[in-house]
């Protein structure tokens, strides 16, 4: 008789994954994420002491998951700032779930936007916004917060069902933030 195959603690993490993706992160349990994995629960709370632990793990995978989309740029939308932004609201569009476990659960691992614009994860989108407006670190955190704010509104109205999504519309309105969010940075360096 075969070995049976041995479910993983990444396997795990990546059942529950597809369980946030397609039902919300509030169906993460262990009988849907052993489903998933065609197994009993036995695996999922040996590498797992609560679900709670589980959903950080998940959570983990999803902010990094969310930001290797936020920078796959198809085309640079007037520069890298809008492209993210414009990302930030098509990841609400396409993964309404995912988006909400992430910005609307409580799981988020930072208290405040203050806070998450310092954070580690967020270095590599600080550094492009940077390099493609020239303006000073501090300068480039401003108009980040500003995009951030607004790209947030419109993200969380549509993964709420709260706004139709209509790109073109948001492509205008984003613009029109983004050169206020640079002018105004650009105004303070001055």
């Amino acid at each position: 008789m075969p070995a049976k195959a041995k479910v993983t603690k990444e396997m795990i993490i990546d059942a529950a994954f597809e369980v946030a993706r397609e039902a919300g992160a509030e169906n993460i349990n262990a009988r849907t994420v052993s489903k998933k994995l065609n197994c009993s629960t036995q695996p999922v709370m040996y590498h797992f002491a609560t679900i709670a632990e589980l959903k950080k793990a998940v959570y983990a995978k999803l902010d990094r998951y969310h930001s290797e989309y936020l920078m796959n740029i198809e085309t640079l939308q007037n520069g890298m700032m809008l492209g993210i932004g414009l990302n930030y609201i098509r990841f609400a569009v396409e993964e309404p779930h995912l988006f909400r476990f992430l910005f609307q659960s409580g799981f988020v691992i930072e208290n405040n936007l203050l806070e998450m614009v310092e954070s580690e994860e967020l270095v590599p989108v600080i550094s492009a916004m940077r390099e493609a407006t020239g303006l000073s670190l501090p300068q480039t955190k401003k108009a980040f917060l500003t995009i951030s704010l607004f790209s947030h509104g419109y993200a969380s109205m549509i993964a709420n069902n709260s706004l139709d999504y209509d790109e073109a519309l948001i492509k205008v309105h984003l613009e029109r933030a983004y050169r206020g969010a640079v002018l105004a940075a650009q105004e303070e360096e001055k």
